[in-house]
């Protein structure tokens, strides 16, 4: 921490102070605005940013409350999962898409189990679409505007391997949660390797290295839809496998 903002966590957390809360809350709001571009694709107009963006801000403000400065830990770290969390409920709890087109999602996403199940090869898009008789490049818009389902489906099926509760700090885990944990990172980990070289990139572009889906099409050299469309089959993918291990 800076010292000006080493100072403002002290007056806040010794005082209450609103002033001193607030200088913090502007400070960190960047943390809010990032993960809701990393979740919210700019062509995805189903979703209203400033509301992910509300959202988020409250899930800052519960991690400012509950932030221990004796604890040592980075409070961005801290303050991620909550922001994050808030954000998946919020997501987890629109109607954000019509019925056809969750219909549809869901139609895209056994056609890919069904096939993934039948052969030795990964399924294609076109196979897919073979599989539904519908255009490829129906299914590539589908895949594409199904960017939050299959987000929100994957991380329900990531919490379902870990421990019930909210995130906590490392400090605050008990020894069970800790090798949760690591069970959790070792089984997804297992999952990550059984991706294709563009699905594995994709992934470590994004969760590792923490880039935006349009800054990791230009890595690639595709359209940012395109990343989107990858992205969106890889999650679709992890969720399957890591559901075959609850």
């Amino acid at each position: 921490m800076s010292e000006d903002i080493n100072a403002l966590w002290l007056t806040y957390k010794e005082s209450g102070d609103i002033e001193a809360r607030d200088s913090l809350l502007l400070h960190y709001t960047y943390l809010v605005k990032w993960l809701v571009k990393r979740m919210m694709p700019k062509y995805n107009s189903h979703t209203d940013y400033d509301d992910l963006v509300s959202c988020g801000v409250l899930g800052l403000i519960d991690a400012m409350d509950k932030f221990d400065l004796e604890h040592g830990v980075k409070f961005e770290t801290y303050a991620v999962n909550r922001i994050r969390g808030e954000i998946l409920d919020y997501m987890r709890s629109q109607d954000w898409a019509p019925p056809s087109l969750r219909k549809k999602i869901s139609a895209i996403n056994e056609a890919y189990e069904e096939l993934e199940r039948a052969g030795a090869e990964p399924p294609s898009e076109h196979s897919i679409a073979q599989a539904l008789d519908m255009p490829a490049s129906q299914v590539q818009r589908i895949m594409s505007r199904s960017h939050m389902f299959n987000l929100v489906s994957f991380e329900d099926a990531l919490q379902s391997l870990r421990t019930s509760g909210e995130p906590q700090a490392p400090e605050e885990s008990s020894p069970e949660d800790v090798l949760m944990e690591k069970e959790t990172k070792r089984l997804l980990a297992a999952v990550i390797d059984t991706l294709s070289e563009k699905e594995r990139l994709v992934v470590t572009l994004y969760y590792y290295e923490g880039l935006l889906l349009r800054e990791i099409a230009e890595v690639m050299s595709v359209t940012e839809s395109r990343v989107s469309q990858i992205h969106s089959r890889t999650l679709a993918k992890l969720r399957t496998r890591l559901s075959r291990l609850l």
